[in-house]
């Protein structure tokens, strides 16, 4: 008699030895609970690098750059790991204070906040930010916004593609000027819910109107997945960068349906991989599983995938120094500079 059909394979007890994070994560994926999910995760990822035919999105969410994590973001652009990002307002702001020079600082969560409303320092959960250099990164985005021509609108993706050239020329090196220089897209549909609304505001009110067109933002979104070969993601966090990432799959069967007349049509993410600490009881987006996914059509039925409930700021720094570790690069990074010359 055979093995029945749930079972995956062995379990396989750890030695403590010496050994590299490529090889601990894979051999991670032969544990169990959240240990095994990223080691699958890891493995997941190999082999979404090593497709060539494939376009990955990386969405973003969370407090990362205050936690430290923006650099490692910002190495998985320039190594074109990723090929589209989609963050919030916050990831891409908050990187840019610390890239101009200023500091996040360690307390403690249970710091008296009156105590730090007193000396202006802004709380993110066990870190800080001095408000005042928090103003000046924001003054830098409102500069750049009284720079720009009046009366023209642009998508996210245009908006913040200027802003990395214009960062760039500064010597500001953050996500989205790396970005800039890989050609690599950044949309942000959340984008006034941060720094860059405060900059706006304060602009707007000194004359200066930036207009940011959301339809159009996301049309040029799902024009990239219409063209690419296949669909990938990899989402750390949720939340609205999750959904307009997804969304593209579901555009691509509308547009299939009423313009082409393919029924039945979907062009769903082939491999995705999320880090989350959000449950999918709650019925929220964020904690949404891979599975009901595929109820939408936004997951293949066959793709590679795996969610890892675990804090992005364990996950993501191993599973960068893994793919250093183990040498593993994208076999084939999107050509996207169609975009740049005439963004649809």
């Amino acid at each position: 008699m055979g093995e029945p059909g749930f079972i995956m394979g062995e379990v396989r007890s750890m030695d403590v030895k010496r050994r590299g994070l490529h090889e601990l994560l894979l051999e991670m994926g032969d544990t169990a609970f959240q240990g095994r999910s990223l080691g699958e995760a890891y493995r997941v990822l190999i082999d979404m690098f090593s497709d060539e035919d494939n376009l990955v999105f990386l969405g973003l969410a969370g407090s990362m750059s205050t936690a430290g994590m923006w650099r490692i973001i910002k190495w998985l652009i320039e190594e074109r790991y990723v090929d589209v990002v989609v963050s919030t307002g916050a990831i891409i702001s908050e990187d840019i204070y610390e890239a101009m020079g200023f500091k996040y600082y360690k307390t403690h969560p249970c710091v008296n906040d009156e105590e730090l409303l007193k000396y202006k320092y802004d709380r993110f959960y066990d870190t800080v930010a001095s408000e005042e250099d928090y103003r000046k990164m924001e003054r830098l985005i409102q500069e750049f916004i009284e720079s720009l021509p009046a009366g023209r609108p642009y998508s996210t993706a245009e908006f913040l593609h200027e802003f990395g050239r214009y960062l760039n020329e500064r010597g500001v090196d953050s996500i989205v000027a790396a970005a800039y220089r890989a050609g690599v897209p950044v949309f942000s549909p959340a984008l006034v819910d941060s720094g860059y609304g405060m900059a706006a505001v304060l602009a707007y009110r000194r004359g200066h109107r930036v207009v940011l067109d959301m339809v159009r933002d996301f049309h040029q979104l799902v024009e990239i997945g219409r063209r690419a070969g296949k669909l990938s993601a990899i989402y750390i966090g949720g939340g609205v960068p999750k959904d307009y990432v997804n969304l593209v799959t579901v555009a691509q069967t509308l547009i299939g349906e009423y313009e082409e007349g393919r029924h039945d049509y979907y062009k769903s993410l082939e491999y995705v991989v999320q880090f989350t600490t959000d449950a999918p009881q709650w019925g929220g987006l964020s904690g949404a599983t891979l599975e009901e996914a595929v109820s939408w059509g936004k997951v293949s039925p066959r793709a590679k995938k795996k969610v890892v409930y675990v804090d992005a700021t364990i996950a993501l720094p191993l599973i960068a120094h893994g793919l250093i570790d183990g040498g593993v690069r994208r076999r084939r990074p999107a050509d996207l500079s169609w975009f740049f010359r005439n963004p649809p």
